[in-house]
C-alpha cells in the first residue's frame, strides 16, 4: 500500500475578509461570519436543536471540517439546550487539515473563545486516520478523519442523523461533491436522515436525489439566495441502527477489560466486570510500568496504521489520567534503530511515509542521549506522544468510572445464551450475572468459555509466551523511556528494564510462578547494550514480575463481534465483515506486549460495534482485527486447494 500523506492547508489571512484557501481559490466561509453560517445552513437546516431532543445519541456526518466552525456552532447549540441528547457524536472528514498556528490565528477573534481552545488544545497532528477527542466528559465526541473524502468516506462506519455537505465550492473542488461521495453519504445515513449544504449546484441537487434523498431549497443567508436541505427516505429498504444493549457483561479485569468497560460506561451502558482474581490486573496487566507507542512500516499497511491510531488515542486517555493521578507520563519515548545506512535511512524512509514530526521523528545519536541522559548507541525515533504507564493503576482508575460495577475473585467457567440476554456462571452453576451483550477480555480463557456456548470449531490460534521484568531501587540519569532490543524506564526512585520473550513450552503453566536469575542477568545485559547503565551492584536486591503475554498468530489482536455459531447454508466467506454475527457476543484479547498502546482504542472500537455509534477505526483496520477473519481464511484456503 502507497502511504496517504497529509497536506496541511495553506491559509492566507485578510485584514478585511473571512480566511482564503488559494490552492482552491475560496473562502473557509461567507462574509456574513462562519457562525452566522453554521447556525443558519447547518443547524437550522437540519432542524437542529429540536432533532435531537431526548436522544441517547445523535450523529452528525460533515464532509468538509475546515476550520472547525460548524463543530463549534453544534457544540455550543448542544450546550444550550435544556432538551439535548444525552451524547453527541461529531464525526468530519478534512483532507488538508489546517496547522495548529492557523487554527490559533482563525479562532482568535471567535465568538465562541472557551470552545475553540479546547479544540486547539486537543488538535491532533496531520497523521492520515480517525482521531477521536472527547469534550465534556465524554459527552461530546468529534471523530476526526484526515484523509480524502472520496477514499476515506466509504471507509466509515456510522450512521448519520444529520449531515453538513461542505466544503470549497464544487467548481473549485469537485471531487469533494462527486456522485460516488454523495451515493457514500447516503449509505451512511440512517432512517429519516437530514442533509444541508449552502450549495443549490444542480448536479450536488441530482446527486443527493439518486442517493435517496428527497431535496429542497430554503432560504439562504450571507449573499446566497437559496441554500439545499434534504431528508433522507430512499425507495429502497435501509437496515436500522443497532439497539443499544441495556447492560453488559464484561469478563476479564485486566487492560482489555477495563478499556472497554470504561468505553461501553461512557456510552451509558451499564457493565459488570467479572475476573477470577481477588484483585484487577492481577495477571499480565500488573506489571509496574509498560511503554505505549506507535510504529513506522515503509508500506504503511493495516499493522502500522493500526497501532498509529492506538498509540495518538491513547496518549490522549493516559494523558488525562496521569493528570488524575495515575503513576505515569506522556512527554516521549525513543526507539533505537541501528539498521545499515543509521539516521540518513531513517531519514529517508521518514520522508517516504509522509508522516508528521508530530507523530515520529528521527534523532542522531547526539540528539537521542541529550534528550535520554545518557550515551545510546545509535540514532533513534522519537515519539513524542509516546510514555510509559502504571498498567495496574490504569485499570482501577477506569474500573472506577461511573456506571461500572466489579465482581472481583468470581472465576466464569461457563457462558449460556438465555433467550435474547446471556449468563455466566461458576464452577457449580450458580448464575454470577445475565446482561443483554457481554464481552469475552479475558485473554486466552475466552476460548474456552466459547466453547461452554457451543462455539465449537471457531477456536483461534493464540500462543502465549513468558515475559518477566527486573526493577531496583536507584537514582538514574535516564530521563526517557528507550526501547530497542529491551527497553529501559525511569520511574521515581527506581529503573524497570525488560522484558524476556520465550514461547510457552508443552505442558508448561502459565500461572504465576517466580522470577528467574537468569532471566533478570538477561534483562541486564541488554540493559546495558541499551542505554550503557551499569547494572546494580550484586549485594542490591532486584524486583521482578512474570507475566503472560497472549497473542495470534498473526501478531495482530483480536476486536469485535463474533461469528455467528451457526452459519447459514451456503453463507460465502470472501470477507469477515460480510460474516453473520452471535447477537450480543464480542470479544477483546491477544493485545500480546503492546496491551496499553491497543487497549484504550479497541475497548472503543467494541463498544461502537455494541452500541451502533460510529467506529473509530476505518473498516480494513477492523476487518484486520476481526474475531472471524480465520473463518474467511480458511475458506481461501479451501477454496484454493478445490482449485489446485
Amino acid at each position: 500500500m502507497k502511504p496517504t500523506r497529509i497536506t496541511p492547508a495553506r491559509i492566507t489571512f485578510a485584514a478585511d475578509g473571512p480566511p482564503s484557501a488559494p490552492d482552491f481559490g475560496d473562502v473557509y466561509h461567507p462574509a456574513a461570519g462562519a457562525l452566522a453560517q453554521a447556525r443558519h445552513v447547518f443547524l437550522a437546516g437540519n432542524g437542529l436543536p429540536g432533532r435531537w431532543a431526548a436522544r441517547p445519541r445523535f450523529v452528525v456526518l460533515e464532509t468538509g471540517f475546515g476550520l472547525g466552525n460548524n463543530f463549534l456552532a453544534t457544540w455550543d447549540a448542544w450546550r444550550s439546550d435544556a432538551q439535548r441528547c444525552e451524547r453527541l457524536v461529531f464525526v468530519s472528514i478534512e483532507a488538508h487539515p489546517p496547522r495548529r498556528e492557523d487554527l490559533v490565528r482563525a479562532h482568535a477573534g471567535s465568538p465562541l473563545p472557551a470552545l475553540a481552545a479546547e479544540l486547539i488544545a486537543a488538535w491532533p497532528p496531520p497523521a492520515p486516520g480517525l482521531h477521536l477527542r472527547d469534550f465534556d466528559d465524554g459527552r461530546v465526541r468529534l471523530l476526526l478523519a484526515l484523509g480524502d473524502v472520496e477514499r476515506l468516506l466509504p471507509a466509515l462506519r456510522l450512521h448519520a442523523d444529520a449531515v453538513f455537505l461542505d466544503g470549497f465550492a464544487p467548481a473549485r473542488n469537485p471531487a469533494m461533491w462527486s456522485p460516488r461521495v454523495l451515493k457514500a453519504v447516503g449509505r451512511r445515513a440512517a432512517p429519516g436522515a437530514s442533509a444541508a449544504t449552502w450549495s443549490v449546484a444542480v448536479a450536488l441537487r441530482q446527486g443527493l436525489a439518486t442517493a435517496g434523498f428527497e431535496v429542497q431549497r430554503a432560504a439562504g443567508i450571507g449573499g446566497k439566495r437559496e441554500i439545499t436541505v434534504a431528508r433522507f427516505a430512499p425507495r429502497w429498504r435501509c437496515e436500522p441502527p443497532p439497539t443499544p444493549p441495556r447492560d453488559a457483561i464484561v469478563v476479564g479485569a485486566g487492560l482489555a477489560g477495563a478499556a472497554v468497560a470504561r468505553a461501553l460506561a461512557r456510552a451509558g451502558i451499564e457493565v459488570t466486570v467479572v475476573d477470577r482474581q481477588p484483585v484487577p490486573a492481577a495477571e499480565a496487566s500488573g506489571n509496574p510500568a509498560g511503554l505505549f507507542h506507535g510504529t513506522l512500516h515503509p508500506d504503511d499497511g493495516p499493522h502500522a496504521r493500526l497501532f498509529r491510531a492506538a498509540a495518538l488515542h491513547a496518549a490522549q486517555v493516559y494523558r488525562a489520567a496521569v493528570a488524575a493521578g495515575v503513576p505515569g507520563a506522556v512527554s516521549g519515548l525513543l526507539r533505537l534503530d541501528q539498521r545499515a545506512g543509521g539516521a540518513d535511512a531513517m531519514r529517508a524512509l521518514l520522508a517516504s511515509s509522509g508522516l508528521p514530526g508530530a507523530y515520529v521523528d528521527v534523532l542522531d545519536a547526539a540528539e537521542a542521549s541529550r534528550r535520554a541522559g545518557v550515551a545510546l548507541p545509535a540514532p533513534a525515533w522519537w515519539y513524542p506522544d509516546g510514555g510509559w504507564l502504571s498498567p495496574a493503576d490504569w485499570v482501577h482508575h477506569a474500573l472506577a468510572a461511573p456506571g461500572v460495577r466489579l465482581l472481583a475473585g468470581r472465576a466464569v467457567v461457563s457462558l449460556q445464551r438465555a433467550g435474547a440476554r446471556w449468563r455466566v456462571a461458576d464452577a457449580d452453576g450458580a448464575v454470577i450475572a445475565d446482561a443483554d451483550a457481554v464481552v469475552l477480555a479475558n485473554a486466552g480463557g475466552a476460548q474456552a468459555l466459547l466453547a461452554t456456548a457451543g462455539a465449537a470449531g471457531s477456536a483461534w490460534p493464540l500462543r502465549h509466551t513468558r515475559g518477566q521484568v527486573t526493577w531496583w531501587p536507584c537514582s538514574t540519569p535516564l530521563r526517557l523511556p528507550v526501547a530497542g532490543d529491551g527497553y529501559a524506564l525511569p520511574l521515581p526512585g527506581a529503573l524497570l528494564c525488560g522484558a524476556t520473550r520465550e514461547p510457552q513450552e508443552p505442558g508448561e503453566s502459565a500461572n504465576d510462578e517466580p522470577a528467574r536469575d537468569a532471566d533478570h542477568r538477561h534483562n541486564l545485559q541488554r540493559l546495558q547494550r541499551l542505554t550503557g547503565l551499569a547494572p546494580p551492584d550484586v549485594s542490591t536486591p532486584l524486583g521482578g514480575r512474570v507475566a503472560w503475554r497472549c497473542h495470534s498468530d498473526d501478531r495482530l489482536p483480536i476486536a469485535g463481534a463474533l461469528p455467528a455459531f451457526t452459519l447459514p447454508a451456503g453463507q460465502r466467506l470472501e470477507q469477515a465483515r460480510r460474516v453473520p454475527r452471535e447477537p450480543g457476543l464480542y470479544a477483546l484479547t491477544a493485545l500480546g506486549a503492546r496491551g496499553l498502546t491497543l487497549a484504550p482504542l479497541l475497548g472503543e472500537l467494541v463498544a461502537a460495534m455494541a452500541t451502533g455509534a460510529p467506529w473509530p477505526l476505518e473498516q480494513d483496520l477492523a476487518d484486520a482485527v476481526d474475531p472471524a477473519r480465520w473463518l474467511v481464511r480458511a475458506a481461501r484456503a479451501g477454496a484454493a486447494a478445490t482449485a489446485g
